[in-house]
C-alpha cells in the first residue's frame, strides 16, 4: 500500500524564535533512554520549558493558547548538533506535523522527511510576521502548500523553499524509504529465490 501523498499541511502555529537550536535543546540526551519513541513528546524542549524543580518556565509551548499547535515556526539552522533521530520524533510525538524555519541542519531535515513532516525554509521577515500573527491570534489557520512552495494564512502568503528531492518524495508518497522497502517485500522474496546462492 502506497504512503499518503503530502501536498499540504494545515494547522495552528507556535513561534519559538532562536538561532542554532540544536537537537539537545529539542530533547535533552537524558530522555533518550527508551526502546521506542513513544512518549518523547513529553520531553520536547524540556530544559527550556522547565525549572529544575519541574515547574514551568515562560515559554511559547507552555502557553495553553498554543496547546493545539501543529506547525512550528523558528529561526536559522534549526536541528543542528547531534544527528539523533529522537529530536524530530519528539516534535512529531508532541503533535507537530511541519516546521517553518530560516534553515535546517541537513540530517535533521532528512529525519523529519521520513516522518512525513515537511520542513520548509522561509525568509526571516516572513517568519517574524507570521509569528506575530500567531501570537496575536493563536487560532490562526496556517497552510503550507508543498506543491506550490507557499505558506498561506489569513489574507497573507509568502514563498518557502524545500529541496526538490524532498518535495518530490512528499508529492509522490515516497517519503519513507523503510515503508517502500516493506511494500516491496514480495518482489524482494521473488528476486532472492531466483538467485542460486540464496537457495534455501
Amino acid at each position: 500500500m502506497a504512503l499518503e501523498k503530502i501536498t499540504s499541511v494545515s494547522g495552528k502555529g507556535a513561534y519559538v524564535p532562536g538561532s542554532d537550536i540544536d537537537t539537545d535543546r529539542i530533547i535533552p540526551a537524558r530522555f533518550m533512554k527508551c526502546v521506542t519513541f513513544d512518549g518523547l513528546g513529553e520531553y520536547l524542549f524540556y530544559d527550556v520549558r522547565h525549572h529544575e524543580d519541574g515547574t514551568l518556565k515562560p515559554h511559547p509551548l507552555n502557553d495553553t493558547n498554543h496547546a493545539e499547535a501543529s506547525i512550528l515556526l523558528t529561526g536559522v539552522n534549526f536541528g543542528c548538533g547531534s544527528s539523533r533521530e529522537h529530536a524530530p520524533q519528539a516534535l512529531h510525538k508532541a503533535g507537530f506535523r511541519a516546521v517553518i524555519a530560516q534553515s535546517f541542519a541537513e540530517i535533521f531535515f532528512g529525519n523529519c522527511g521520513t516522518l512525513g513532516m515537511p520542513c520548509v525554509a522561509a525568509a526571516a521577515e516572513d517568519i517574524e510576521k507570521l509569528g506575530a500573527a500567531v501570537n496575536a491570534n493563536p487560532d490562526l489557520e496556517i497552510t503550507i502548500d508543498v506543491e506550490k512552495n507557499r505558506v498561506f494564512y489569513g489574507d497573507e502568503n509568502f514563498t518557502v523553499h524545500m529541496a526538490d528531492s524532498a518535495r518530490d518524495a512528499f508529492l509522490s508518497g515516497k517519503w519513507d524509504p523503510i515503508a517502500e522497502l516493506i511494500e516491496g517485500d514480495a518482489d524482494i522474496d521473488r528476486t532472492a529465490s531466483a538467485l542460486p546462492y540464496m537457495a534455501r
